[in-house]
């Protein structure tokens, strides 16, 4: 596998455009398009939030075909308890878009990103729509990747490139995140995008394979968002043989999928709201991979480990007691607790129990005064 330079536009045939089109009063970038010029095959996964909004609902809907040319997203405005206006102005843009693109409406996507419960200036979408299509380059892949940020301080976009049955295949990709990460999706959004000639049902099982190694290991807060969304889009322009089963094409193009999604988790992680660490909490030694998850879940999320790692404190104690909390038949003698160094800005804790071989690992960031400051003055 080979590390490229760039993002949702490196895979062959993908086009994007990122511009300002007035819901961000900064002027800073806030609606992105994603284009393939030939029909692609998709797969998304989404937040497990019972409330969902609007973009989201539809998207689903467009979906059922298993198919998608074009993504529009907004930022600055999440689109969600907005009611049924919300729902009509989702459906709107990507009517608008398809329009444009001479697609059909359910082969458009939609995501949006921002505050909750305020209503979708709709209208300044449409105005924009006419530049953001002619806008359309390969070249533009970063500007998307800027304009779908809300919090981030950081865009975070990568590249890779693998060969199957001698064909030069690649996965790019973008994503935003910062804030309300938790796992089951975040408060974030990725798009993915690869020219490999994959079947829908393959497309599928790898997003799901790939998401749970990464975007479903990774808390900022453990607040769950409304809008999260993973979407996978694959042209197949490669012209490899369709990967139709679980094979060896399948597990080389799996992997290559697992490390684009991993790195852009890391990164969401890296630029958590008011995040000075990096935290890997690695627990082994547990019956099932479920309760291994468990337990450094409910490590990543404590409060007191969080700030604790702000402090540069390896204070175990508290490990100890947010593993106990679950509430699971862990006795003192079934427990280890080591750290690497807390005076770093990547910290690892290894939890050790002797109840079984499953293991888990999440990644996560510390709990600062910065995270404070950017929350209590959000909207």
């Amino acid at each position: 596998m080979q590390i490229l330079k760039g993002g949702v536009t490196k895979a062959k045939g993908f086009k994007a455009n990122g511009l300002n089109c007035g819901i961000k009063r900064s002027g800073k970038p806030d609606l992105a398009l994603i284009y393939s010029e030939k029909p692609a095959f998709a797969a998304g996964v989404f937040t497990k939030n019972s409330i969902k909004a609007a973009p989201l609902l539809v998207t689903k809907k467009h979906l059922k075909n298993n198919r998608a040319q074009a993504i529009i997203v907004n930022s600055g405005n999440a689109n969600c308890f907005t009611g049924s206006f919300g729902l009509i102005y989702a459906e709107r843009t990507a009517n608008i878009i398809a329009d444009l693109l001479k697609l059909k409406t359910c082969d458009v996507l939609v995501a949006s990103t921002g505050i909750i419960g305020k209503p979708l200036p709709f209208k300044k979408i449409a105005k924009a729509t006419d530049s953001l299509v002619s806008g359309l380059k390969v070249k533009n892949g970063h500007q998307a990747a800027k304009a779908i940020l809300t919090t981030d301080k950081i865009t975070k976009e990568i590249a890779v490139q693998i060969n199957i049955n001698g064909k030069k295949v690649t996965i790019g990709a973008c994503a935003k995140g910062s804030g309300m990460i938790a796992p089951n999706m975040a408060t974030m959004l990725a798009f993915i995008t690869t020219d490999a000639a994959i079947s829908p049902l393959m497309l599928k099982a790898a997003l799901n394979e790939a998401s749970d190694m990464s975007f479903n290991c990774i808390t900022v807060d453990g607040c769950m968002s409304t809008n999260d969304m993973v979407i996978l889009t694959a042209n197949s322009m490669a012209g490899n043989k369709t990967i139709t089963t679980k094979n060896k094409n399948y597990q080389i193009f799996l992997e290559a999928l697992q490390y684009v999604c991993l790195d852009l988790a890391k990164k969401i992680v890296l630029d958590g709201e008011g995040a000075t660490k990096f935290v890997e909490v690695n627990v082994s030694g547990v019956k099932t991979e479920k309760k291994a998850k468990q337990i450094a879940l409910t490590i990543a999320n404590s409060n007191l480990v969080k700030t604790a790692a702000y402090g540069s404190n390896p204070n175990w104690g508290r490990v100890a007691a947010a593993v106990g909390s679950l509430g699971f038949n862990i006795t003192e003698k079934d427990l280890k607790i080591h750290f690497s160094s807390f005076d770093k800005k990547a910290i690892s804790i290894f939890v050790e129990l002797s109840q079984g071989s499953q293991t888990a690992t999440v990644y996560t960031s510390d709990l600062s005064v910065g995270y404070i400051n950017i929350n209590s003055k959000y909207n």
